[in-house]
This record gives structure tokens, sequence and C-alpha cells, in this order.
């Protein structure tokens, strides 16, 4: 029985996790439980599972739930808050396995802690590898820590590269959609709206990640994330835009044989394997994802167009650069998705907000969570700087 927390348990990862620990209560049982601000999904999940602890994003919220589960008679559940109530729940001894699913750098140091604290970790928070990625890295390297990707681009990466050793991979391919404009006229980039930029293709997931999948950045964080955990340089890591969405990524070996992962496009494949790994486990028919081989019948790979993404070129100049500058481009992005979001700027003032951040971020690379932590908020103030100053509010 492996005991598991999860950092973002109300978000859809988090859910999928509990729906894989309802059909297998044998093997996983959730015991904490970092749920966020989301109270009524956090109480319904304290009443299902029972954990030994939940952490809420705010005091206030974390004296809420208290209330209600002792009004109901669950005095069993320690409520804690915060970012430390959250490292309290990626730490707590008993965890076995901890599920990395907050999206930003919220979960970083959690995610950290657990690294130190020698959990395994199933990794769904791309954020932390961008931003932290030399820090996690290093510590998981030290203490024996397995990093399992939950991402099912890095996912399908791992189940491929178990065909062949570190040495003998030549090159990976990141699949990606292309998003909702792949094939919208450059020219029109410029009246895209918040609505238009929303509806993906393929996935159902949040804002932010649907905006990045819009701009292509969510695939330059893939490729960083990649570099960091299969030791690659950027070189050697390639996106190829496949709206089909049925290959989620392939390995290419130095004697010319390629590896591809195909499955249907459900999140609870990568985090099973992810809980599983080493194993395999063998899915109950009726839970069991079936795969139709006619969907195969017409399979497109192109390559990706900087000019008309240039989010997904700075992810690959920033990987270059290394140091604060992939913590700048994520903080950058940030700001600026929610800019876009609330109408303040316009779809293309998103990659030139990242641009101008990472022209002024310069120093040495960070050598602490705190210091990756400082440059992340030095990041954001400087984007906030650009939008403030540079671009107009935009009426659709």
């Amino acid at each position: 029985m492996k005991k598991i927390a999860i950092l973002g348990s109300t978000g859809s990862i988090g859910n999928s996790t509990l729906s894989i620990c309802e059909s297998f209560p044998d093997r996983y049982k959730p015991i904490a439980l970092a749920a966020g601000r989301n109270i009524e999904a956090a109480l319904a999940q304290a009443i299902r599972w029972r954990p030994k602890l939940i952490s809420m994003a705010t005091e206030e919220l974390a004296d809420t739930l208290r209330t209600r589960l002792r009004a109901g008679g669950i005095t069993c559940v320690e409520v804690v808050h915060g970012t430390e109530g959250t490292v309290q729940v990626a730490t707590l001894p008993e965890v076995d396995f901890v599920v990395s699913a907050i999206v930003g750098v919220a979960g970083l140091e959690a995610t950290y802690a657990a690294v130190c604290a020698g959990k395994t970790i199933g990794l769904a928070n791309k954020e932390c590898l961008v931003a932290a990625g030399e820090l996690i890295i290093a510590a998981a390297r030290e203490r024996n820590v397995a990093l399992l990707p939950i991402d099912s681009e890095h996912n399908a990466i791992h189940q491929c590269m178990r065909g062949g050793t570190a040495a003998e991979v030549k090159q990976i391919w990141l699949t990606a959609s292309g998003g909702p404009f792949r094939s919208t006229p450059l020219k029109d980039f410029s009246n895209i709206t918040p609505q238009q930029a929303l509806k993906h293709p393929t996935w159902v997931m949040g804002q932010r990640i649907t905006i990045d999948s819009a701009t292509m950045m969510n695939k330059g964080f893939e490729v960083i994330e990649a570099c960091r955990l299969f030791n690659l340089p950027p070189a050697q890591v390639q996106v190829t835009v496949h709206p089909q969405s049925t290959v989620h990524s392939l390995v290419e070996f130095v004697d010319g044989s390629i590896l591809a992962q195909i499955s249907v496009t459900d999140m609870r494949l990568p985090i099973l394997y992810a809980l599983a790994y080493p194993e395999r486990v063998a899915v109950a028919e009726k839970d069991r994802l079936t795969f139709d081989l006619k969907t195969l019948s017409q399979l497109d790979f192109s390559q990706p167009d900087f000019n008309r993404f240039p989010c997904l070129r700075l992810a690959y100049e920033a990987a270059e650069a290394g140091g604060k500058a992939p913590i700048a481009l994520n903080a950058a992005d940030e700001i600026a998705v929610a800019a876009f979001l609330e109408g303040r700027i316009a779809f293309m003032d998103i990659p030139r907000t990242i641009e101008q951040v990472l022209q002024v971020t310069t120093g040495p690379r960070p050598a602490s969570i705190v210091e990756v932590l400082e440059a992340d908020l030095a990041a954001r103030q400087a984007a906030r700087e650009v939008i403030a100053t540079q671009f107009a509010p935009v009426s659709h």
C-alpha cells in the first residue's frame, strides 16, 4: 500500500489521482492533501478520504474547514494552512509518494522539501523544474529520489527511454497540438481574444495553461523541463506539431530507431504509470481506456513556426542561457497571461512582455530556493512595469 500526498488535490490532476485511488484501494491511499482555496471540494475530499492532514491556502479557510468537519463529527483530520501547511503535507513521515500538481511556483517549496525528505515525486508541476530545476535535480540525485513525470509528454519520454540507455539517445521529440491558432493567419494574431484562446482543441485545462498552450509557451516550459529531467542540452530536445495528439512524444536513438508512446488522451494513464513505476498495473476491464487503432490512420507532424509562436523561441533562449532566465521566463509569462485574460494587453503582447523582462534579467545562478523565489518576485515586478508603461488596454 502506497501512502500518497497530493499537492493540488482539488485540481484536475489531483482529482484524477483520487480517481485512481478509488480504482485501486488496495494499492494507493491518500493520507495528506493540499487543497488550496476550494473549500467545498476540500470538505468533500476530507469526508471521503479522512486524510491525516489537509492544508488550505489561508488561515481563514483552514478555520472554516475545521469548523465544518467538527460539525459533521469528523475530528481525525488535522487542518493546516499556507506554505508551511503545504510543506507539512509534502513531508509527512508516513507518505511514500508525493504528487506535485500545484500550478505555478506556489508548490515549489513543498516539492523541494519533499525531495529533501526522500519522497518519490510524481511531477505534474512543470514550473518547479523551470524555475528551480537545477536545485531540485541536484537534491534528488544526492538523495537517490525518483522524479517521475506526470505531464503526458515527459511521461511518454520516460516510457520510451526504457528501450535504451541514456547514452544511446540521439534526441527526443515533444509533440504539441499547435493549440487553437495553429492555422490562424499571423496577421490575425493581434485580434485574438481571451475567449478564443481558451478553446483548446484537445485538452480541458486551467486558464493559464490553456493560454500557454495557445502561445506554445507551455511547450517551451516542457523543453526546459525535459532538458533537466533527462539531462539533455536544448539542441537535443525538439518540438513537433502533431494536431491529432495521438503520439504523446518520441525518442530517437543513435542507431536510427524511434520509439513513440501512443495512448488515449487521459491523464489517469500517466498518473497511474508514475504511481506504479517500475511496475505496470493491470486495469479492470470496466476502467480500461481503449485505444482505437483507426485513429492512427492519419498522423501529421510539422515544425513549429517561431514567428507565429515567439514564446517557444524565448523558451529555447532561456534554456540556453540558464541561471535566472528560466525563472524570469515563467514569472513574466504568468503576469502577462493574467493581464491578457483581464483585457489589459493584446495576445502578442505576452511574448513582448516576456522578451523585455528577459533582457533586463541578470545576476548569478540562484544557490537556494529563497534566491529562486527572490528572482521570481523581481521578474514579476519587471513584467508589471513593462505592462503598465508600454501597452494600452485592449477592447474586444
